[in-house]
């Protein structure tokens, strides 16, 4: 088998998805991230009375946290699936 197999002109593999889509599924995760970490923040603000301020943060980053790795896994999910269907057909 030839190493340089499957290789476009640049040398990357030829069934990687373009750069925009890269961007795409990155901004996709911020922007995840973010409106967890509002979610996060609104819950504990209306479910806790008095001094809350340590627990609005561990609410912010627990729900920025989990928004980001659930829209995280579904961008790897999706990257992972335009590849396979770029990929030539052995032959």
């Amino acid at each position: 088998m030839d190493s340089d197999e499957g290789l476009d002109a640049g040398g990357l593999p030829a069934g990687l998805p373009s750069r925009g889509a890269y961007l795409l599924a990155f901004g996709s995760v911020v922007i995840a991230g973010v409106f967890g970490g509002i979610i996060g923040y609104g819950l504990v603000d209306v479910g806790c009375t008095g001094n809350c301020s340590t627990a609005k943060v561990i609410g912010t980053l627990a729900g920025a946290g989990t928004g980001a790795i659930g829209v995280g896994i579904v961008a790897v999910l999706v990257l992972r699936a335009m590849a396979e269907w770029k990929r030539r057909p052995r032959g």
